[in-house]
């Protein structure tokens, strides 16, 4: 709809027209081949200028008034730039600056603004509205959450510029990761926040993927005879709508909290869909193996805190971050509070962007003395009544060796029970082997050990970065 007005609006004005993320405001990516694009007259050439270089650069638009041409950006710099596009009429864009870009996409966890949702608060709320000034060079833009059925080329948006008036809607997840990334590189940073609440992973996929790779409805008459409890699980439709329009935006890299709409999914569906999704976007942005950091979701009880189906998910996010080249995924055990049970937006988010700015300083930006990886499961020894477990990532220690929380163990009836997990040096191969000596006195003959594989169970050791374990198994039952 929006494609066919602006043909009908360029048919009878010569002025240049830009998507509306394209805009006074905007974060560029910094030394790059920056992507710019729009409409104009049929035939028209449209003569780009910009303020950091003389060079001038040209497109034709096509016989549908498309135009599309790539820019050189400058280094990153907190001086305002400007962007002049010219068809006969001009049209300039100001106060644009060059940074580092990141995309901001998923569900409601990542769309909670700063100033939080009804009945849920995001922590220290009036500290970053009294602190944003600290922050210089941050800008965001919200892509509207709209359904559609074929994809968009544009979307009602504009760029803000944080400051206390502005900084409680943006994204808090992609805001503290901004923080970071802006102090750590001393860089401006752009969040582009293309999400919707509820969402599903199949809500994102294209046509296309949804008919070659599952059952969900693609055309309007599926569609409509498919009724989800609520409209934000539909599938395709949330891509076209809200992700479409950034697809031609040169971006660094993609950030992603979403899965709470997936749980429940049989078998290894969702660790496939999300490692489908990510190779689609990588193709559709068409800027390479751009990095793709995910969050796993909180501890929540979905209605039982003593079920398993949220675990099993996080499990899939586990076993996606290792099918997905240049991925990363961030642990949250530790970021629920424990009267937080039934609160499936947690309040801490300052921690969740945090993490994922430690796994972009390390991967991407190549800080690698920033510690980034959680502790994950690596191995176990069974001696008599007790379990001995290694653990990978470590990164040279565990954060206590009395009273950890978390595990669990059990037999061969496959009855679980509390464990008691203490630091162990165990003696062996002429050395001492540092372990996670696990014993329970219910359990004489343990075969297998859980860590906080429950809707809802919090742990408490971390590695020497302060990052959490993962919550893991080690039976497959």
């Amino acid at each position: 709809m929006i494609s066919l007005l602006a043909a009908v609006v360029l048919g009878a004005q010569a002025k240049v027209r830009l998507p509306h993320v394209l805009g006074d405001n905007m974060v560029l990516q910094q030394q790059s081949d920056a992507r710019l694009w729009g409409w104009a007259k049929a035939g028209r050439t449209v003569k780009v200028t910009v303020s950091w270089s003389k060079d001038v650069y040209t497109a034709k638009a096509g016989s549908d008034g498309r135009w599309l041409l790539t820019v050189k950006t400058p280094a990153a710099s907190y001086d305002p730039l400007t962007i002049t596009f010219d068809d006969g009429d001009k049209v300039t864009l100001k106060n644009v600056l060059s940074g580092e870009v990141w995309v901001c996409a998923g569900q409601s966890n990542m769309e909670m603004p700063v100033k939080g949702f009804g009945n849920c608060p995001v922590e220290g709320y009036n500290d970053e509205v009294v602190n944003a000034r600290t922050y210089r060079g941050i800008h965001y833009v919200k892509i509207p959450s709209i359904m559609r059925m074929e994809p968009q080329e544009d979307a009602d948006c504009h760029w803000e510029e944080v400051s206390p008036q502005t900084v409680g809607e943006a994204s808090a997840t992609g805001y503290f990761f901004a923080q970071v990334v802006n102090k750590a590189l001393d860089v401006p940073v752009g969040l582009i926040m293309a999400n919707k609440g509820g969402s599903r992973v199949e809500s994102w996929l294209t046509k296309e993927n949804l008919e070659k790779y599952t059952k969900e409805p693609t055309d309007s008459a599926g569609i409509v005879a498919f009724k989800p409890e609520w409209d934000y699980h539909r599938a395709m439709l949330w891509g076209n709508g809200t992700f479409n329009p950034i697809l031609k935006y040169t971006v660094k890299g993609i950030l992603y909290y979403q899965g709470c709409s997936n749980v429940g999914d049989p078998g290894d569906q969702y660790s496939e869909r999300m490692a489908l999704l990510v190779k689609q976007w990588r193709e559709q942005f068409a800027l390479g193996q751009i990095p793709f950091y995910f969050v796993e979701i909180a501890p929540y009880f979905y209605d039982d805190v003593n079920g398993d189906w949220g675990a099993r998910l996080r499990e899939q996010q586990y076993k996606a971050s290792k099918i997905i080249p240049n991925s990363g995924l961030v642990c949250t055990n530790d970021l629920v509070y424990p009267y937080e049970t039934t609160q499936i937006h947690p309040a801490q988010k300052r921690g969740v962007g945090r993490r994922l700015a430690f796994l972009a300083l390390n991967k991407t930006y190549g800080m690698d003395k920033v510690g980034c990886m959680s502790p994950s499961f690596k191995d176990m020894r069974i001696v008599g009544d007790t379990i001995h477990i290694h653990l990978a990532n470590d990164l040279g220690a565990i954060s206590r060796f009395e009273d950890i929380q978390g595990f669990e163990v059990a037999g061969d009836d496959k009855v679980f029970h509390p464990a008691k997990a203490e630091h162990f040096w165990q003696p062996g191969g002429g050395y001492w082997d540092e372990t996670i000596r696990i014993t329970c006195p219910e359990v004489a003959k343990p075969v297998a050990v859980r860590y906080c594989f429950k809707n809802f169970q919090l742990g408490n050791l971390k590695n020497a970065a302060g990052l959490p374990l993962f919550p893991f198994r080690t039976d497959n039952w």
